[in-house]
């Protein structure tokens, strides 16, 4: 009796011993390795700012942050090439926040300058006050010397030093503000005050905002600066608790520093 062959008929050939997926099994499973990475991103991230929360910027390393993933350090390497890669991104998302913390504090006073400039002062102030590792991340800290300064306050499509630059440009441009003449600038700053002033003009060309070119002067640039340097100056101090004294009502210093800021401008004190 004829036995049935157990040969494929030569009109269904076999399937090969490997074949080869689907483009969209392909896609799937790339789709989904891009998830996996993004949330692995995710919690590395989340991770690392807990321990700056609560413990400051030193505790940020590759090592803690495996250890509390529960992964190898070497793993942590597939998404940061080092450990100030993983700072940047950090004190990236930080400023981020910062700005979205103050964004809220000028709701409803966007079309009052002075009032819209002060308020993210006081904003800066209450922010700093209640986040000092973040602060010391972004603006104090050593562990990112290359950007983490306050010379950040010059990347203007950060969105702190954006929102902190078109408002005292919109205040100093109007014509409330009095403004000082290049003549009080000192000669060894020119040339870099004006380049800055060319950055401003560009952004604030980027937002809508055309000033003449004649109107935001090297006088004007150098006031900003100054304004700058005074209000960082005091947080600063404020949030590391280096006042030369002891004070009980330390906000009425700081009202009274906007004041002084706002006389010298010719505006009105400014009105909590």
């Amino acid at each position: 009796m004829d036995r049935p062959s157990s040969r494929v008929p030569p009109s269904e050939p076999a399937p090969p011993s490997n074949p080869v997926p689907h483009r969209s099994g392909r896609d799937q499973a790339g789709r989904r390795r891009a998830r996996e990475r993004a949330a692995t991103d995710r919690d590395i991230r989340r991770t690392a700012r807990a321990l700056l929360v609560e413990q400051g910027p030193e505790a940020v390393t590759l090592r803690a942050i495996a250890r509390d993933l529960g992964i190898t350090a070497p793993a942590l390497y597939r998404y940061y090439g080092s450990r100030d890669d993983l700072l940047e991104h950090l004190r990236a998302d930080v400023v981020t926040d910062l700005g979205e913390a103050l964004a809220d504090e000028i709701a409803g006073h966007e079309a009052d300058g002075p009032r819209r400039l002060f308020a993210i002062c006081r904003g800066f102030r209450h922010w700093a006050l209640a986040h000092v590792n973040e602060f010391t991340l972004v603006f104090a800290s050593g562990a990112t010397a290359t950007t983490s300064s306050s010379a950040k306050l010059q990347q203007l499509t950060e969105p702190f030093g954006r929102l902190f630059l078109l408002a005292a440009g919109d205040v100093l441009l109007s014509d409330e503000a009095a403004l000082p003449s290049d003549d009080v600038v000192p000669a060894e700053l020119r040339n870099d005050l004006a380049g800055y002033r060319d950055a401003l003009l560009a952004v604030l060309a980027e937002a809508g905002i055309d000033v003449p070119r004649e109107r935001l002067t090297v006088g004007t640039t150098y006031l900003m600066m100054q304004f700058w340097a005074r209000l960082y100056g005091h947080v600063t101090l404020e949030v590391f608790g280096n006042y030369p004294i002891p004070l009980a009502k330390p906000e009425a210093l700081f009202d009274a520093l906007l004041g002084d800021l706002a006389r010298e401008i010719g505006l009105d004190v400014p009105v909590a």
